[in-house]
This record gives C-alpha cells, structure tokens and sequence, in this order.
C-alpha cells in the first residue's frame, strides 16, 4: 500500500523556486573523512519548487562537502526562470526536452559542457522536478518510473555521445524486455527490500577501537558488506585491514576506498598488498577520469575489481569506463550526474556492458535518493540483486521526514510519494549558511 500525503487538488503550474544552502558540521567528528577529503562539512543545495497548490511542492538537492555549496546554490538560479509559470502536465510531458535544453544551454554549457557546478545546478533543479512529477501522480518516484510505459521512459533520455554504445533501439528493448517480470520484481522488492553495505564504520579519522566497536555494532544489525578508507599510509591500511578482517570473519565482505590518493603505481602496489584480504573491490584507486590509468591498474591487479563512478561528471565518462573494461563495478551517484534523465541511460550501458551498479551515497540526502535508484535498476533494468550491493551510512537521516528505512542491512522501499528528500524546516532554519542558527554560533 502507497501512502498518500497529498489532498485531490487540481495543481496546474509552477510559481516559483528558492534554493538554500545547507551545511552540517560532520568535520566536527570526521564523518566523511577520507585519503582527500580530510575535514568534510556534509552540506547540500536544497531546492524547493511552489506550486498553486500549497499542498504540493518538489525538493532536490546537490550534494557537496562544504565549501563551493554556495557556488552551486548561485548556478541553480539561473535555471529557475526556464520553469517559472509551467504547467504541470507540460512539465511531465516534455521533461526529456527540458532536460536537453537545460545541460546544452547555449551560454552555461562553456562552464561544462555535462560536468562540474552547471551539470550539478542540473541536478538538484531535476531532483526537485522528478519529486514534484512523481507527487503530482501521487507515487513514490521509483513506482513512478517503473510503472511507466518503455516508450514514455524513452523520451525522457538523450544519446547524443554514447550511440556508438548504446542507441535508442537497444534501450527501449532493455526497458521492453523487464516487463513480463516486472510485478514479480515488485513483490519482491517489497518484500525483501535490497542489500546494503556500510561505510559508517571504516571512516579515516576513526580511532582503530571506534571502527571495532562500530564493526561489531553493525555486524548485530545485519551488515554482512563493509566498505573502509585507506590511502595515506600502506602499512598502516594493511594493519587496519587486519583488524576489520579479524573484527567481522572470513564470511563477510571487505572493500576499500583509496579516494583518488594514488599514481596508476602507487594503485598497483597497494593493491596487491591488499590481496590476502580477499576485498571485493576497490574503489578510486587514481584519478576518476583517468579512463587508461584505470586499465593500466586493472592489467597489473588481475582479479581484484576496480570500482568507480561517483566523481564522473557524466554518462561520456562512464561510456568511456564500462566500453574499455576499466570500471568492474559501477557507482553512479544521484547528485554528480544530471538526475534521473542521465541516471537511465548510464543503469542501461552498465546491464549491457554486464557491470553490476553499486550506486554512492556517502553524503547528507544520498541514501535517501540512491534507495529509489536500486529499486528502478533491479525491477525496470537489471533484475539482479544478490551480488550487488548499495551503499549506506548512518548520519544526518533525522533531517529528513520520510528518511531511508532499513531492515537487516537491507533498503527497504519508500513509499512515501516523491523523492524522499524533504527535511524538517527547523534542520533548514538551524543549518542554513551563513544565518542559520548553529553557524550564527559557531
């Protein structure tokens, strides 16, 4: 059963939008901490649209870890007069085109084209959309997208760049071919939810009896998938290893996050280093667009898999990755690429290049965006879960009214209608930077 929040109002356009920068203070405990990203403040763009119904509004965010939000935040302003004053129904029949004219803006797209601040501006500006549309049909997003035809679902993407891999034709009978199995996937889903690994416990700056303790807390809840940071010291990440190995047994799974710290050489090195561990992959051991540095690592490492894709500005980097073999496990993330229009595209090069989807979401909003992502991947795309696994870690859900809900280390689908983004107004009054009250402060 869907749950309804919304009263049997006829909405018809869109007024206006406001975006605020929200910043929380997880440098203030290292949450998030990592090789690179030292002193992470989990922060996000938080776009609302109003509409003429005062019962129906649609939020998205982007995701950042501090400063540079308030770039972001200034970027998705200039997107906001494209959509002012819609109607609805045009905005769901033409959200493929408005996609398009937004990521190929005939001025924005120098500061791109398809990556960086702008394609990030897209991204919080389309979360906020998709949650409006999938409320305006009083639908969680994830049922909204799978219960729509193959044909309405194509019209929301774009190929230009990636036919030489995946055409129009190949989508749709992708799209086509999951729905004679697409209700048993449902039951299924909502059933048993979808498998989930923890990042909560192998953050960098945790002591090593923090990160026992944590391992031991989440291994009683469930979690059988571990993901650690390493990076900065080899011996020292083989000693840490060591100890989460000892912590949770043989029959739990290991992997690693090195954060693009390393040379294609140093990769090679500490990789086969970590080989006794029997890791289930690692992931950005280099830089994230180094496509040839990635199979250059991927010859010398052998069986190891190599995992990256939340750093890939968008779906030509990923073409890149999954047609030359370099990416073994692909990580999209629901606020570096343009929202759900590019996510599609990349979940289907991903099945036909036959590379599992392991979506980010180590950041404030992630879990409670990727949740719907894995349930769209496994019931219209994949059908595939049981040696995937998505990501999850435990902070800033209580900002959120309808947050992620798992049950065994396991996603449990939301039904709440949209997007599950929303937060509680007084997180946003608290932690709205710079006037928020724990920055005035602080």
């Amino acid at each position: 059963m869907i749950i309804q929040h919304l009263k049997n109002v006829k909405v018809s356009k869109i007024l206006k939008f406001s975006v605020e920068d929200i910043r929380f203070p997880t440098s203030k405990d290292l949450t998030g901490s990592d090789a690179i990203h030292t002193d992470p403040d989990y922060s996000a763009t938080y776009v609302t649209a109003y509409t003429d119904n005062d019962d129906l509004k649609g939020f998205g965010i982007a995701f950042t870890i501090g400063k540079g939000n308030d770039i972001v935040a200034e970027c998705i302003k200039h997107f906001f007069p494209i959509f002012e004053n819609m109607q609805l129904d045009d905005l769901e029949n033409n959200i493929g085109k408005l996609w398009f004219k937004c990521v190929d803006h005939s001025q924005l797209r120098w500061l791109g084209p398809e990556k960086g601040v702008v394609h990030m501006a897209v991204s919080a500006i389309f979360n906020c959309l998709w949650d409006l549309i999938a409320k305006k049909n009083k639908k969680p997003l994830w049922k909204f997208i799978v219960d729509s035809e193959p044909e309405k679902i194509l019209s929301w993407l774009t190929f230009k760049y990636i036919e030489d891999v995946l055409n129009p034709k190949e989508a749709l009978t992708i799209l086509k071919n999951s729905q004679s199995h697409k209700q048993k996937r449902i039951d299924t889903i909502l059933k048993e939810g979808y498998p989930s690994y923890t990042t909560a416990a192998g953050w960098l700056g945790y002591s090593d009896e923090k990160i026992v303790e944590l391992c031991n807390e989440y291994t009683k809840k469930g979690w059988k998938h571990f993901k650690i940071k390493v990076g900065l010291d080899l011996e020292a990440d083989v000693k840490r290893l060591e100890l989460i190995r000892n912590t949770i047994g043989p029959d739990c799974s290991i992997m690693v996050d090195a954060n693009q710290q390393w040379s294609v050489k140093q990769s090679i090195e500490h990789i086969n280093a970590y080989k006794k561990f029997n890791l289930l992959f690692v992931e950005e051991p280099t830089s994230p667009d180094d496509v040839m540095g990635f199979a250059k690592i991927k010859k010398e490492v052998g069986s190891v898999k190599l995992a990256t894709g939340e750093a890939c500005g968008g779906r030509i980097m990923f073409k890149q990755f999954l047609e030359s073999g370099a990416m073994n496990v692909c990580q999209i993330d629901s606020c570096r690429l343009g929202s759900i229009n590019e996510i599609l595209t990349v979940l289907l090069m991903a099945h036909k290049f036959n590379v599992p989807v392991f979506p980010h979401a180590g950041g404030v909003g992630l879990c409670e965006y990727v949740q719907h992502l894995c349930m769209i991947d496994y019931i219209l795309v994949n059908g595939e879960k049981d040696n995937k696994v998505v990501e999850y870690q435990d902070s800033l859900h209580e900002h959120f009214k309808y947050p992620c809900k798992i049950n065994n280390g396991n996603y449990m689908p939301p039904k709440d209608l949209g997007y599950s983004i929303e937060m509680k107004e007084n997180s946003v009054t608290e932690f709205s930077y710079p006037n928020g009250k724990y920055w005035r402060n602080n």
